[in-house]
Parts: C-alpha cells; structure tokens; sequence
C-alpha cells in the first residue's frame, strides 16, 4: 500500500486536487452529502461529475494505492465516471477489506456500473463476508448495492442478512440507494440529457 508521503509530490498533489478540497472525503464518506442544503449538493456533485470526467486513469491509479481517504474519494469517482477497466481492481479491494470506510466507495462504484459482473463480485463479497458476523466491514453497503444491481438477487442473502444485522440497527439500505439516485441524476445533468 502506498501511504502518503511529504516527498511524494504526484500523491500529494492528487489529494490536494480531488480528496481534501471542501473536504470531499468527509462528504462521501457515509453518503454525509444527503444532508447538504440543495444549491450545496448540486454544487457537489457537478463538482464530482467534473472531476471524475476530467481524472486521468493514471491518477484514480496513485490513489487507489494511498490511504482510505483518497480510496474512498477515488472509487466513487471511479463509479460517476463509469470506468468499469477498474472493476476488478474494486472488487480485490473490497474483498480484502484491510482500509476503514473505502469499502464504502468501492460498492458505490460498482452500483454504478449496474452490471451483472459487478452483482457478481457484490455476492461473492457477501457469501464471504455475511458468515462471518465478528467482521464488521462493508457489508450494508455490498448488501445495499447488490439490491441497487440486482434485486433478486440479493434475496438469496436476505436470511445471511438478517442473522447478520444488529437487531434494532438502522437499516440504510433504502438510503443508500437513494444516494445512488443523486449520483445517477447528477452524471445525467452533466452529460446534458
């Protein structure tokens, strides 16, 4: 893993331009934007839609190597942008689960790209990781975009998910979807259809 370092000038310049600004992380992270006021979220995410048009592969490249924070931001722009060449890379990150939160950005992107591939590597991640209820990591986001992919499914975890959840516990899966619906909005606005 590439952490970010003072003489790591490419690295450093990158979060300077996509992940520290207004603190995109922070918004992202946990889909923290929804509580903008509407001229803040439509500045937000034509700011993401912009940013995640213009990015070169390359650089979604360093900063899928550095720490949550770029991942995060990195993957979700990966998603708005549809470059589905990162597919793969994704769905290693979030099988591996080793970073807090980017796990997040990585089942965004795959809701994104909407395909049955990406459903695929959602299940995967859920057969795995739904069994094991002592780890915690990005389960009601894969769960939730599964649902996003591929409705049906995601019922064949509904009971994995139920055993799973904490009795009581919020459940974000609508929210999480509706997210995805801000997102896809904000891409079509961008695009001008």
């Amino acid at each position: 893993m590439r952490a970010p370092r003072a003489d790591d000038t490419e690295l450093m310049g990158l979060i300077d331009r996509y992940v520290d600004p207004g603190q995109r992380y922070r918004k992202l992270l946990h889909g923290n934007f929804e509580g903008m006021s509407p001229p803040e979220l439509a500045a937000f995410l034509g700011s993401l839609v912009e940013d995640a048009r213009t990015m070169s592969d390359h650089d979604l490249g360093v900063l899928l190597e550095s720490d949550w924070r770029a991942r995060i931001t990195a993957a979700w722009l990966i998603g708005v942008s549809g470059r589905d060449q990162f597919r793969a890379r994704l769905g290693e990150l979030l099988r591996e689960s080793r970073l807090t939160f980017a796990g997040q950005g990585y089942c965004v992107a795959l809701a994104l790209f909407g395909t049955g591939a990406d459903a695929e590597i959602l299940a995967a991640y859920l057969d795995h990781y739904l069994r094991q209820p002592t780890l915690r990591y990005d389960q009601e986001w894969a769960f939730a975009a599964l649902r996003y992919v591929d409705a049906a499914r995601a019922t064949q975890f509904t009971r994995l998910w139920e055993q799973w959840v904490t009795p009581g516990a919020f459940d974000q899966r609508e929210r999480i979807g509706f997210l995805l619906s801000l997102v896809e909005e904000a891409v079509r606005a961008g695009r001008g259809t």
